[in-house]
């Protein structure tokens, strides 16, 4: 018997054909079994048993505002265990969830998240400088390189130096081979208790592992860790509701999680949003002369229509009840992104990129949700909107760029991200 037998509209194909599917050209499978099913369809995969896909604002609140403890979402993180490590707040759930998040809460309030602008526009500039002019260049590294050198310092503290160029040149190559797609298809076909222990994988992840404790442990000794700003530095600090401090192994994996989760994301979307408005007339000239009103714009219409996580995923620890169908324990939900924000009853012409649909309007909390909802939403949300916002109008203010083909680039997947299949070529003016 099928594993989605009696769950609702599961997908007429082999569960090899789906995993192909899902692997090679997620947003057509995607659209096209929406398309077929409507607002809930079930799709199985390999080592992952079926989920049960939902595109409806009304489900997706029951979701995100569903008790917790019944909809764990640590486990549908589980392909990121063996980069992140088991105590990252992506992978927790329940009490251990809460105490994580509410310890890494304070280095993204609003107030102390501002005073890394300055940060963010320097390197962008930096970087903006060092572009080739004439010739086509994939703008993808070069927003990678931004976002890495953002967060390597707003995490650490670190100007430029020995230690900086180490975790720089580990991380990359790191990054660099966990994203391919066969990568991510032998975690996806091995799982990721066994992935872990693969030799390649290792040789590049203890190197990393090994800087990151020792500048934990030095940091620990610093004499001027309190007027120290940087995210390690208040991390030091943070003590939960026992009084207890972070140990070494705990930090350790969430400052991994907040180097992978800032870095390639953020590179991704801001490749999209400039794909996007070069070829959308008129729109890098408003980027440039409108104000931050319209950066913002930009940003929210960017990750509507090429949203960089494709959907998130929950797993019922009791039978449920979720957009009319009784669901049991042990399935998994998957509040879709790419789908929702492609509703044609919520955004108009929901296929065109247009800014100005965000004009003077709010996100909605349950039809954009880029940053996932409820206790889960991203905690890094604020600050990727912002680094967005800094890296634009840097580029909006220093560049002229047109794009190297006239054909717009296509969803590829780059492991559990989506990005512009051509890198987002661009050719800069003299």
């Amino acid at each position: 018997m099928s594993a989605a037998a009696g769950l609702p509209n599961p997908v007429r194909m082999p569960v090899p054909a789906q995993a192909l599917a899902w692997l090679a050209r997620p947003v057509p499978f995607l659209m096209g079994q929406a398309a077929r099913h409507g607002d809930v369809f079930t799709m199985t995969l390999p080592q992952e048993g079926p989920w049960v896909v939902l595109s409806h604002p009304d489900a997706i609140r029951e979701v995100f505002t569903g008790d917790p403890s019944r909809l764990l979402a640590g486990e549908g993180n589980e392909i990121l265990s063996p980069l992140l490590g088991p105590r990252s707040v992506l992978l927790l759930d329940g009490p251990e969830h809460l105490r994580e998040r509410r310890l890494l809460l304070p280095p993204f309030h609003g107030e102390r998240m501002q005073r890394y602008g300055a940060l963010m526009r320097e390197v962008a500039e930096r970087e903006i400088a060092r572009w080739p002019t004439g010739t086509a260049f994939p703008l993808a590294p070069r927003m990678q390189a931004v976002t890495l050198e953002i967060i390597l310092r707003a995490v650490f503290g670190l100007e430029q130096g020995a230690k900086l160029d180490a975790l720089r040149a580990g991380l990359n190559d790191l990054l660099e081979f966990v994203s391919t797609p066969a990568a991510f298809t032998v975690v996806v076909s091995i799982g990721a208790e066994r992935a872990v222990r693969i030799p390649a994988f290792r040789r590049r992840l203890e190197p990393v592992d090994r800087l990151i404790l020792e500048e934990i442990r030095s940091r620990r000794g610093a004499t001027d860790l309190e007027q120290r700003e940087d995210i390690l530095s208040l991390l030091l600090q943070a003590r939960d509701e026992a009084g207890e401090p972070m140990g070494d192994d705990e930090l350790r994996d969430e400052l991994v999680t907040l180097l992978v989760a800032g870095h390639e994301t953020t590179a991704t979307a801001l490749s999209w949003a400039v794909e996007r408005l070069l070829r959308t007339p008129g729109a890098m000239e408003r980027l440039r002369d409108d104000g931050p009103a319209y950066v913002q714009a930009v940003c929210h219409e960017t990750l509507r229509l090429r949203p960089v996580i494709p959907l998130v995923l929950r797993r019922l620890t009791e039978p449920m009840t979720i957009a009319g169908h009784d669901l049991p324990a042990g399935v998994k939900v998957a509040p879709c992104v790419t789908l929702v924000h492609r509703r044609a009853d919520l955004y108009p012409e929901p296929h065109v990129f247009r800014p100005e649909r965000f004009l003077g309007v709010k996100p909605g909390t349950y039809t954009w949700i880029p940053f996932g909802g409820g206790v889960r939403r991203c905690l890094g949300a604020a600050f990727a909107l912002f680094e967005m916002q800094a890296v634009l109008e840097a580029i909006a203010a220093r560049t002229t760029l047109r794009p190297s083909s006239p054909e717009p680039e296509h969803t590829m997947r780059r492991t559990i991200t989506f990005a512009p299949d051509r890198g987002a070529s661009v050719v800069l003016a003299a």
